[in-house]
């Protein structure tokens, strides 16, 4: 594995941070704020422009690059681990995974099923949470 490197620069030549583009497009706009900076992370990687053992900005500096909340930040950076493009070392940071824990950590059916479970939960919370109460 690469050895660790400081954080990177998350500005590009113009001077406009790296997430900007992505987050901009279209398809992104349907997405919300955590998966546009998943997405933003992984098309980083697949550019090379962050490679296996470079660390990360701190969730404090994503949330305030980004203007996003910092647990919007964490669960972006929970669901790029999930994934296995990051992993975390506690007081240290998250760091880019090498590629072969990036296979490695493909989701199983079980994830899926689990995860597809979740999600239907949280639809049938929101739904009952807009649906109006009944007068009594």
């Amino acid at each position: 594995m690469a050895a660790m490197s400081t954080c990177l620069p998350w500005l590009s030549m113009a001077g406009r941070r790296m997430y900007d583009a992505p987050m901009s497009s279209d398809r992104s706009r349907q997405q919300v704020p955590y998966q546009q900076l998943v997405q933003a992370v992984l098309a980083q990687i697949r550019r090379g422009e962050l490679h296996p053992g470079d660390k990360l900005p701190s969730t404090s500096q994503l949330a305030t690059e980004h203007g996003l909340a910092t647990g919007t930040v964490q669960r972006a950076l929970a669901e790029l681990r999930s994934r296995g493009a990051v992993y975390s070392q506690a007081g240290r940071g998250s760091f880019v995974s090498s590629p072969e824990t990036q296979a490695s950590a493909a989701p199983t059916v079980e994830d899926l099923a689990r995860e597809l479970a979740e999600l239907r939960e949280r639809v049938e919370e929101l739904e009952q949470a807009q649906r109006p109460s009944p007068s009594t």
